[in-house]
């Protein structure tokens, strides 16, 4: 395996994430306090949590997690899950066992930067383009012709991570067919599921559809829990799953016990808590609609499909890079600019930027962002 190169929006983060008074780029849905948490427990799962023995845990995840995630699968169980430190363990692993040196995968763009740089230091990969000019659409026949004999992953994210986008059903199940007739495993990840404006446009998930697809999840994008730190892959294929229990004895080994009971929790109120985060979104996109019409000679804007992140194009002269620096430097005000979403498989967009409209209270960073470009003018 060869070395793997910085990881940009980590790198970015780590300058400014902590520091930067207004974080409008957030990749994750508002959090809450452990008692707002606990306060969700049933009487079984709260004495579970304050006596909760710090010994390992099993590598495939606490039995009692495992289930509440399944419970979230129509087609899937306890059996067919395994958890993870997070989603990046997740994908890091998977990909690991599913792909070496003369195999060869294709992965979507713009995306997470691990999604295509760990594929890279394993193998062979052809990038895919959502396409700008067609509000990021999919073309599946530019999926099907990068295909190849050797071809073992198909890797996708939707909703997508930056854009926002969430292609149609008809269309994720034509791609779960392709890659099934390839022989092919798709890599669904699926951390924003469940936020979308229009719950009719939830996708399946993967799992549900294929044995060979793999489903990818997390406690921290759409539930807005990431210091719990558990993630998972649902997929029915047995010989799979033990590949990754394998992999991750070599790794975490396990994960933390009260983030798996408390992930527990977080998954059977998972109800409330993605109604109340839909809630949210819905009630702030109205003052990122007002913001970007102010402002609509240097931005073009349109709100998510789904998730917490959307991709506006910015229209200055100065260009994105300049412009996202100045305004953090200024301002104290935080966006990831295009560059951080460059791709070495495919052109990607340089004049975008991610902004998050998953936090609570977004309105000081939008009037703090508002002031510095009308003292600008």
């Amino acid at each position: 395996m060869t070395r793997l190169p910085d990881f940009r929006l980590e790198t970015y983060f780590s300058r400014w994430e902590f520091t930067a008074r207004h974080h409008l780029t957030a990749s994750d849905a508002q959090t809450m306090t452990l008692a707002d948490l606990l306060a969700l427990a049933d009487e079984e799962d709260r004495a579970a949590f304050e006596n909760l023995s710090l010994g390992y845990t099993e590598t495939f995840g606490d039995p009692g997690l495992r289930e509440a995630i399944a419970a979230g699968y129509p087609q899937a169980g306890a059996d067919d899950v395994i958890c993870f430190a997070g989603a990046e363990e997740a994908l890091y692993l998977a990909m690991n066992v599913l792909l070496g040196p003369g195999d060869h995968a294709v992965v979507l763009t713009p995306n997470y930067q691990a999604a295509e740089t760990v594929p890279m230091a394993l193998c062979e990969v052809t990038g895919v383009a959502l396409d700008p000019a067609r509000d990021w659409a999919l073309d599946l026949d530019q999926v099907a012709a990068a295909i190849r004999p050797n071809t073992r992953v198909v890797s996708v994210n939707f909703p997508n991570n930056p854009t926002g986008k969430v292609i149609g059903a008809d269309e994720f199940g034509a791609l779960v067919r392709l890659c099934d007739e390839r022989g092919i495993h798709l890599f669904s990840d699926e951390v924003y599921r469940g936020l979308e404006r229009d719950r009719a446009r939830t996708l399946p998930n993967a799992a549900d559809l294929s044995e060979r697809a793999l489903s990818l999840n997390v406690t921290s994008k759409s539930l807005g829990l990431p210091g719990l730190r558990i993630g998972w892959i649902t997929c029915g294929d047995r010989e799979l799953r033990s590949r990754l229990e394998r992999a991750k004895h070599y790794t975490t080994i396990c994960n933390s016990a009260p983030s798996e009971v408390l992930a527990r929790i977080a998954l059977k109120a998972s109800g409330t808590i993605l109604e109340r985060n839909r809630a949210l979104i819905a009630a702030n996109l109205p003052l990122f609609d007002a913001f970007f019409a102010e402002f609509a000679d240097l931005f073009e804007w349109r709100a998510p499909d789904g998730g917490c992140v959307a991709y506006p194009r910015y229209l200055g002269r100065d260009g994105v890079e300049e412009f996202c620096t100045r305004l953090v430097e200024e301002a104290g005000v935080l966006l990831l600019p295009a560059g951080i979403y460059r791709s070495e498989l495919t052109p990607t967009p340089t004049d975008r930027f991610r902004i998050g409209v998953g936090r609570g209270n977004p309105q000081d960073g939008l009037e703090a962002f508002a002031r510095w470009l009308r003292e600008r003018r």
